[in-house]
């Protein structure tokens, strides 16, 4: 019964007072739409932008949007709301007179809409078509800066390449001279032709060996049978010496040949080096030359393509003041406030007569003692 009454209490309370609740209520409203009918209407004016993936990135890939992807599109808010491109657009659109980082916050917000490829650029100003034209060029500039950016990495890239190209072509030519030098200065069929001549000789040579041999078995066998054998040992001394001659004749067509099969080998290896080394660099050349191309039918879709998908369109209500919303705001400070200040008012003055009827029963019990 208690809580009861304290209820009714409250509410005949309130009830007493409407029209002080009404009249702070009234209050707060007529403030609200005064301010907001003495504010400039400000217009908000909203360009659309799309961030289509790579050109040669795979379609599978490029539908499976993940959070780090994501994540990193955000690259292009700061590019979008760049101070240089903020710059240039209020130079352009006579925003000047104002701090212009201060003049950025008020005006500017770029946005990425979540878990989308959607790049957002509003421009709140109280011109509406002047709002538009500027989220519309600040639009233009992102994807201009976008296509610089990607045009310079691919300028870069291309430039690396064609020096590695460069650089190869010049070892190749280096290594083509020394090929024909080596071709022109160690010859290998002159060398091959010497050898082969060389071999016949040795046979011939070998063939008088034999004869020698043969010739001197026979003037040994003669000089046993004769009666004079002195003649016939001269001629055996004789063929002897001559034997020895063309043994070391031999020897020393051995060692010869020894020499050119040594040369001919250390000739022949120095060549197929070289030939090795050339045509390694020409496939190095190739595979870059074929690098290069490719690089070049790349130009431009190697990196994110930022895309208008909606210009915007000229705001043709204001974004604020936005005088419903105020109004209904201020109603409800106008109710709450009071009320608040009513029901803290309420329980003091209970709190003041609770102690004031405690004060005098302790009088009243001190009388009576």
């Amino acid at each position: 019964m208690n809580e009861t009454f304290d209820a009714y209490r409250y509410i005949g309370y309130l009830r007493s007072r409407w029209r002080w609740i009404a009249a702070s209520a009234a209050l707060a409203v007529g403030l609200a739409a005064a301010a907001s009918l003495a504010m400039t209407p400000q217009y908000t004016a909203t360009a659309r932008l799309v961030i289509d993936p790579p050109a040669g990135a795979d379609l599978r890939a490029a539908m499976a949007v993940s959070p780090i992807y994501l994540e990193s599109l955000k690259t292009y808010e700061h590019l979008a709301a760049s101070d240089s491109l903020f710059q240039k657009a209020a130079q352009q659109f006579g925003l000047v007179g104002h701090p212009i980082e201060a003049l950025k916050r008020r005006v500017l917000q770029v946005q990425l809409v979540r878990n989308t490829r959607i790049l957002e650029i509003s421009v709140t100003l109280p011109d509406a078509k002047k709002a538009q034209a500027l989220a519309t060029f600040l639009a233009e500039g992102t994807v201009a800066a976008n296509r610089q950016s990607v045009s310079e990495s691919d300028q870069d890239l291309l430039r690396g390449i064609e020096q590695q190209a460069s650089e190869l072509r010049t070892r190749l030519k280096e290594s083509d001279a020394s090929w024909a030098k080596a071709v022109a200065a160690e010859p290998l069929l002159g060398l091959e032709a010497a050898m082969e001549q060389a071999t016949e000789l040795r046979s011939k040579v070998e063939e008088q060996a034999r004869s020698a041999e043969l010739e001197i078995a026979d003037l040994a066998e003669r000089a046993k049978t004769a009666p004079d054998p002195v003649e016939w040992r001269k001629q055996e001394s004789n063929a002897r010496a001559r034997l020895l001659e063309i043994r070391k004749q031999i020897q020393e067509m051995d060692r010869q040949g020894t020499e050119r099969e040594k040369l001919l080998a250390t000739r022949q290896a120095h060549r197929d080096q070289l030939d090795a080394e050339r045509k390694a660099g020409q496939a190095a050349l190739a595979a870059m030359e074929a690098r290069l191309r490719d690089a070049r039918g790349e130009t431009g879709f190697r990196g994110e393509r930022l895309k208008i998908i909606d210009p915007g369109i000229v705001p043709e209500r204001p974004s604020s003041p936005n005088l419903p919303l105020n109004i209904a705001v201020a109603l409800l400070a106008g109710l709450v406030l009071p009320i608040l200040y009513l029901t803290l008012e309420m329980s003091f003055q209970g709190r003041r007569a609770l102690l004031a009827r405690g004060g005098f029963r302790a009088v009243a019990k001190a009388r009576d003692e």
